[in-house]
C-alpha cells in the first residue's frame, strides 16, 4: 500500500474508533462448511508449507474440513483495519492496536465460545484480555503473543545493550561510530507507546503509569523524544522482511524488532535480541470474525484448529510467539520444550502489549487514537 494512501485510511480508521459499539448477537449452531475461509494476517501467520515443508497448518485443515483457505497478508494493523472495513474477508488475526478498533467500528461479530471446544485450553490470563473482550463479550480467540524486543549486531555490541536509549537517544555505538543511520523505529502510531514507555524509567517525574493513556504533557514529551529520534533512523520499518535485508546489508545496527526478524536472522548474522531494562511493548494477536462473513461455518472450524496445541506449538517455533494454549508448550517438535521460555512465555507480566489509546482513561482526559495518527505521521516527516 503506498505511503499516502495508508496515512488516509489509518487516520479514518482512527476516527471510526470513537464511535459507539453495538454487539451482534453470536452465531448459535454451527453447520456444515461452506467451502472456503478468506483471512487476513500477519506474515507468517498462516502457512501452508510453501517456505518450509515442515510448517503446514492450512493442508490438513482443508483436508479435514473442505474448507480453502486463502490468505491476504497486511503488513500493518491500519492495513488489517482497513481490508476489514473494506470486507470480503471471513477472519483477522488483529493485534491489539486494531481489535478494539474493529469492535468500536461494527466490523467483526461476538464469538460464541460453546461453539470452540478448545476455548477452555487457552491461557487464563488471555482468556478475558481488554483488547478482545467489551463488558463480558468476547470478539475473537486469542492465536499467539510475543513481545517487542532489541535487536542488536552481535559484532558491534559485544555485550547485550541494556537500553532502549540506544536507539532514542544520539550515541556512539561500542564500534566507536555514532548511532545515526544505523538505528530503525517502527513504522506505525502504536510506536508513541515505546517512547513513553521510555520515559515512564528516564523521565519519572511526567507521572507516566500506561504508555497507552497520555494527557497532553505527557504525549508531548514523548513526541519530543520521537522528534530527536528522527535524526537518528535510518528507515521506518513495517515489513519483517526489509528489516531483516537492513540488517543484514545496510548497516543497521539497533531496532525494536519482533522474534520472527530475530529468529531469521540469527540463522546465519550475527543478530540477538535482548528484553532492555525499560520493559518492552508487545502484542497479543486475535483471531477475529468479520461482522459480515460468508464463510463462518468455516471461521468457527478455523479458529478450533487455531487453538490446537500442534498448530499452537508450530506457529510459535516459525514466528518466535509465545502459544495461547499452555498445553502446546511441552512435546511440539519444532517448538521444543524449551521453545515458551525462550520466546517469553516468563515474561507475560513484563509486556505492555498494544491496546488503542482513547480519549477517556483511568487519569481522565487521554490523547486519542487518532491524534497518535497523525502526529506520528507528521514526525516520520520531520514535523
Amino acid at each position: 500500500m503506498k505511503p499516502v494512501l495508508r496515512t488516509c485510511t489509518a487516520i479514518a480508521m482512527a476516527t471510526v474508533f470513537s464511535g459507539q459499539t453495538m454487539a451482534a448477537e453470536a452465531l448459535q449452531t454451527l453447520g456444515a462448511g461452506e467451502g472456503q475461509l478468506s483471512i487476513v494476517a500477519w506474515a507468517g501467520y498462516i502457512e501452508r508449507g510453501e517456505t518450509d515443508a515442515a510448517f503446514d497448518w492450512v493442508t490438513g485443515f482443508e483436508e479435514a474440513t473442505g474448507c480453502k483457505v486463502s490468505v491476504k497478508t497486511a503488513a500493518t494493523s491500519d492495513e488489517m483495519v482497513a481490508l476489514m472495513n473494506e470486507g470480503g474477508f471471513d477472519l483477522v488475526t488483529a493485534s491489539g492496536d486494531a481489535s478494539l478498533r474493529l469492535v468500536a467500528g461494527n466490523r467483526v461479530q461476538p464469538i460464541n465460545t460453546a461453539l470452540i471446544p478448545s476455548w477452555s485450553t487457552i491461557d487464563e490470563r488471555l482468556q478475558n484480555a481488554a483488547w478482545h473482550t467489551v463488558d463480558g463479550v468476547h470478539y475473537g480467540t486469542p492465536y499467539v503473543w510475543g513481545p517487542n524486543v532489541l535487536m542488536y549486531n552481535t559484532e558491534v555490541f559485544k555485550e547485550a545493550p541494556t537500553s532502549w536509549n540506544v536507539v532514542f537517544e544520539p550515541m556512539d555505538f561500542p564500534d566507536g561510530q555514532p548511532n545515526a543511520g544505523r538505528v530503525q523505529a517502527y513504522d506505525g502510531p502504536i510506536y508513541i507507546a515505546d517512547a513513553a514507555l521510555y520515559l515512564m524509567s528516564h523521565k519519572p517525574e511526567l507521572g507516566i503509569t500506561d504508555p497507552y493513556a497520555l494527557n497532553e504533557d505527557q504525549y508531548a514529551a514523548a513526541l519530543d523524544l520521537l522528534r530527536t529520534q528522527r535524526t537518528l533512523v535510518g528507515r521506518y520499518w513495517h515489513d519483517a522482511f526489509i528489516q531483516i535485508d537492513d540488517f543484514k546489508n545496510e548497516g543497521v545496527a539497533a531496532s525494536g524488532s519482533w522474534p520472527f526478524q530475530v529468529n531469521l536472522l540469527a540463522a546465519d548474522s550475527p543478530v540477538a535480541s535482548v528484553f532492555p531494562e525499560e520493559g518492552v511493548t508487545g502484542w497479543a494477536d486475535t483471531t477475529m470474525l468479520h461482522a459480515d462473513s460468508k464463510n463462518p461455518n468455516c471461521a468457527y472450524m478455523w479458529m478450533e484448529h487455531s487453538l490446537s496445541p500442534k498448530v499452537q506449538g508450530d506457529v510459535s517455533a516459525w514466528f518466535g510467539t509465545v502459544p495461547s494454549v499452555p498445553a502446546a508448550c511441552k512435546g511440539n517438535e519444532l517448538l521444543t520444550d524449551e521453545g515458551c521460555a525462550n520466546n517469553g512465555y516468563e515474561n507475560f507480566d513484563k509486556i505492555r502489549f498494544w491496546r488503542t489509546p482513547t480519549t477517556q482513561c483511568e487519569q481522565g482526559e487521554c490523547v486519542p487514537y487518532y491524534r497518535w495518527v497523525s502526529d506520528y505521521i507528521g514526525v516520520i516527516g520531520g514535523r
